[in-house]
């Protein structure tokens, strides 16, 4: 068996934060996982104890469940809270919120003025009729203004919802135009790579298509003439002298955000989260899965349209400073968030497994760079990280740091599987199941298979991060049929994994891109993390074909600068797979292509490939970030049928 790349020391271990809550829960931190599987009911109360939540606990049990049917299951029934009252518990002049641009201009809101902006967009939003359960939809880049609409609409119990400025008409139009928002804060352009996006037109005919608008607050980005239906975002504070923040208390269950699917297979689904839940829940995932403490610095690379910029908000409960930033990760260079990481102390850099694969792939090597010395933990997430992206951190970045892989999506806001600061750190495996989260392999009939097998990820467990529905299913059978029809009393992840010997797990792609040739599934990662080992190679995706009554692999690659996919790699790139995965795992077919399409969060689209290379429809290609490259993929000869012999 491999090493572990990193083991913290005894003292290390004892000094976490989940070392803490193990002896507040008085069990063994080894078998503290199991406890809170165990003990679900205990497990809750003594999240909401140990964290100290602001709000009235209520008499009644911290969840009643119902049995085989996890979606029933309510938590602290009756409980009322604030989300915004426990992300603004601190109120002094530390930084809250630091924001940093790709010119390198520097904003900073301290909890003071944190507080005092939220109490003025709270009175705004008010005085603008938007009451408990009424949405308000953002369409801004990752700014302080972001943060505190989404807190003031919270103060009030008002439903947040984000895009960011990269999005289409189209695309921004299906998600708000299905949720009919009372208030939109928008901008009029943004920054990314060097450049000035003006999105001022986009914004105007967006207004045009939402008819339940009745406020539209502009944040601009320079100075110019807004549209003649909105409000500068300072004149729509400056009608409302700041004072204290008044927090409305509201039901454990009342409606907090609304997120939103890819929507590369449909009209977007409309997943609408709890506050209660999402506090509770990711407190587990900041303070005791990443050891977030009180005045560390957290960053995370994302965009408001991204789960990831919900959890990151988040680390406000935990009493830390949020380092935010938008634009491109490698402008004016691939060193871009590591300066930042010395410019602004970051103890937690959360990146995507791409930026990491891409650090590796332009042979960057930070520890020799820069000083990293506030940096203690590093999270990836967006797809699996191969076991050489670990290597490469703890090689190339910082032999003495937590390597956090977690896994988990938009439909539960949060991570089902992901780190531990007090275990060790194995190449390729994400540590193990989060807290409260009884996570199984299992095959396709819903047995659990042994470590080493593959199958489909599922919880065992309710967890108070299931949505409370998708919009406009008023009999939640869509939602059923997304996450407990596969397996019933389960929910389905809808991702490919296996667990390992060591309890951690391994991600092999999402369930509905696995290749099945031969009728043996297999995963997408393991073809990618061998693929894109080689230099010619700066990215790949693979589908799994119809042909001849079986399936075929085909391998998509965009080769690097000066790189041609001449026989001779496309033999290398065979024997590769053939050696580190498989013979089942050999392409049939190696195409080159100049782009590959991703979601606005920077995931593959293998559904959509498949679907234009079988001559089926993409049913919302304008949800993706760049669905031009879709062309890329269309009649191509080498995956034509052959025509029959006569």
């Amino acid at each position: 068996m491999e090493p572990p790349l990193w083991t913290p020391s005894p003292s290390q271990a004892h000094a976490t934060q989940m070392a803490a809550f193990a002896d507040a829960a008085g069990c063994p931190l080894d078998e503290l996982h199991q406890w809170s599987v165990n003990h679900q009911e205990d497990f809750w109360d003594l999240v909401w104890s140990h964290f100290g939540i602001v709000g009235h606990r209520g008499d009644g049990p911290a969840m009643i469940q119902v049995e085989s049917d996890l979606a029933a299951t309510t938590f602290f029934p009756d409980a009322t809270l604030n989300y915004a009252e426990n992300l603004l518990q601190r109120n002094d002049h530390h930084p809250a919120l630091i924001f940093c641009g790709e010119d390198n201009a520097t904003r900073t809101l301290t909890w003071a003025q944190l507080h005092h902006l939220v109490s003025q967009l709270q009175q705004g939003l008010a005085a603008a009729g938007v009451k408990p359960g009424d949405r308000v939809a953002a369409w801004l880049p990752n700014i302080p203004e972001a943060y505190a609409v989404m807190l003031a609409c919270a103060s009030l119990g008002a439903v947040f919802s984000s895009v960011s400025p990269d999005f289409g008409t189209d695309a921004v139009i299906d998600r708000f135009g299905q949720i009919e928002p009372k208030v939109i804060f928008c901008t009029n352009g943004y920054q990314y790579g060097g450049k000035r996006f003006d999105v001022t037109d986009k914004v105007s005919q967006v207004i045009a298509a939402l008819p339940s608008l009745r406020q539209v607050v502009m944040v601009a980005d320079t100075q110019g003439d807004l549209p003649a239906e909105a409000l500068s975002f300072d004149d729509f504070c400056a009608a409302h002298p700041a004072q204290e923040v008044a927090f409305t208390p509201l039901p454990f269950d009342h409606p907090l955000y609304i997120l939103y699917s890819s929507g590369t297979t449909g009209a977007p689904k409309c997943i609408i989260h709890r506050a209660g839940g999402l506090l509770l829940k990711h407190l587990v995932e900041h303070r005791l899965h990443c050891d977030v403490r009180p005045l560390d610095r957290v960053f995370y690379f994302t965009t408001t349209g991204w789960m990831m910029w919900n959890w990151l908000a988040a680390g406000l409960a935990a009493h830390a400073t949020l380092i935010l930033y938008d634009g491109s990760p490698f402008y004016p260079d691939g060193q871009r968030l590591f300066d930042l990481v010395d410019a602004h102390q970051i103890t937690l850099l959360g990146v995507s497994a791409k930026f990491i694969d891409s650090v590796n792939s332009a042979e960057l090597r930070p520890i020799t760079t820069h000083r990293l010395e506030s940096l203690r933990t590093v999270c990836s997430t967006g797809s699996p990280l191969s076991a050489e992206g670990f290597r490469h951190v703890y090689t190339d970045w910082k032999p003495d740091l937590h390597v956090a892989s977690i896994s988990g999506g938009t439909d539960l806001c949060g991570c089902l599987v992901g780190g531990n600061p007090a275990a060790p750190v194995f190449a390729g495996q994400i540590q193990g199941a989060v807290l409260g989260q009884d996570m199984a392999v299992v095959d396709q009939e819903g047995h659990s298979v042994a470590p080493g097998q593959q199958g489909e990820l599922v919880c065992r467990s309710p967890f108070p991060t299931m949505p409370l529905g998708f919009w406009d299913d008023p009999e939640n059978l869509r939602y059923h049929e997304t996450y407990f029809a596969r397996f019933p009393g389960y929910w389905h992840q809808g991702d490919f994994a296996e667990q390992t010997p060591q309890g951690g797990f391994i991600i092999h792609g999402r369930s509905d891109a696995t290749l099945n040739p031969g009728g043996v599934r297999m995963g997408t990662a393991e073809i990618y993390r061998i693929v894109e080992a080689f230099t010619e190679v700066t990215e790949s995706l693979v589908i799994g074909q119809q042909w001849e009554g079986d399936v075929r692999v085909v391998l998509f690659v965009v080769t690097a600068n000066q790189a041609t996919l001449d026989d001779d790699l496309i033999q290398r790139l065979r024997t590769a797979v053939r050696t580190g995965a498989s013979p089942r795992h050999v392409p049939a077919v190696v195409i080159a292509v100049p782009d590959l399409p991703h979601t606005r969060s920077g995931k593959l689209v293998e559904l959509a490939v498949r679907n234009v290379v079988e001559n089926r429809p993409v049913t919302n290609a304008q949800a993706l970030a760049n669905p031009e490259a879709l062309a890329h993929f269309q009649n191509l000869p080498a995956l034509q049928p052959h025509p029959p012999r006569v």
